[in-house]
């Protein structure tokens, strides 16, 4: 038998994260497909060796890893139809940004990430709904942000929106905010709840409020020259590992923050559910982007979204 094909993934979270579980099985699944024709590695957080997280998008994109995760906002530049996905309040629960992905809105970005970059697009891993911690004060209006100085992805849209909420934006990536966390060089940051546990930021923030402002998406990547290299056989394996792997991934994402918001809560961090009319407040607030946005996309995206 001819020796396996070497398949490196990288990741960017702790083993016991979602993601990380998701990869296991996707890795057990894509050799039992295969009948052990390729052997799986897997680089868990690529922060433990000193990388930046961002590193993995070049890292796959020239072949260096076969697959990774990542943030489609960190790929906005080179493809703006992703912007859809980050606009505040577009997506009003897991389901309706489950079924956009998965069908007409998921087909549309991922071909034109592939036609933009050296990528193969599996799909889309949940990154829960972001919500706002912060080391301060209470929120509940958008007047309660102003002036804090809060950690965003390196994302226009992430922070004009915040902008418009009065804080004072720190775009960088994961690694450096977590140390400008860390130091109190920023006084906030948004994510799920499962980063913000993973990343430590509860140490520092007692303080977090629900309101989910933007829908977190991961996409998973791979070297496309290496996928249209393999046979049909190989490609389905990969394909039917991936979607398996996806549906997984989601369920354990909405289980974990229910988990996670009884931890926050035992270990005495004040959790804040918004009211309907205080969430009506930020959404009002935040308009603005999504106008804008509406002017500059194209039509089609919204039509996806909508169903």
């Amino acid at each position: 038998m001819n020796s396996p094909f070497k398949f490196r993934i990288g990741g960017y979270s702790p083993i016991g994260s979602t993601h990380s579980s998701a990869l296991m099985q996707f890795k057990e699944s894509l050799e039992k497909e295969t009948g052990g024709a390729i052997n799986t590695n897997i680089f868990w957080n690529i922060l433990d060796f000193g990388y930046r997280a961002d590193d993995l998008l070049s890292m796959v994109e020239c072949g260096l890893l076969t697959m990774c995760y990542f943030s489609t906002s960190y790929l906005a530049a080179a493809v703006p139809e992703l912007e859809i996905i980050d606009l505040p309040y577009i997506f009003r629960k897991e389901k309706d940004a489950h079924s956009a992905l998965d069908g007409a809105l998921g087909d549309f970005l991922s071909k034109k990430t592939e036609e933009r970059t050296g990528f193969c697009v599996l799909g889309y891993w949940d990154n829960g709904f972001r919500h706002l911690s912060n080391r301060l004060r209470s929120v509940r209006v958008p007047a309660d942000c102003s002036g804090m100085r809060i950690r965003l992805q390196p994302n226009n849209i992430h922070v004009e929106t915040f902008k418009l909420l009065g804080a004072i934006p720190v775009p960088t990536d994961l690694k450096e905010g977590i140390e400008k966390i860390a130091s109190h060089n920023v006084d906030a940051q948004e994510n799920p709840l499962a980063n913000t546990v993973s990343y430590g930021v509860t140490e520092h923030h007692r303080h977090v409020t629900m309101s989910g402002h933007f829908f977190g998406v991961r996409g998973l990547y791979m070297h496309k020259n290496s996928f249209d290299s393999w046979g049909t056989k190989i490609q389905s394996a990969v394909k039917k590992s991936a979607r398996n792997a996806i549906q997984s991934q989601r369920i354990l994402a909405m289980r974990q923050e229910t988990e996670l918001r009884a931890q926050l809560e035992k270990k005495g961090v004040e959790v804040i559910d918004l009211s309907t009319e205080e969430r009506n407040a930020f959404i009002k607030t935040v308009k603005p982007v999504l106008d804008n946005a509406r002017r500059r996309l194209d039509s089609r995206l919204f039509e996806l979204v909508e169903g």
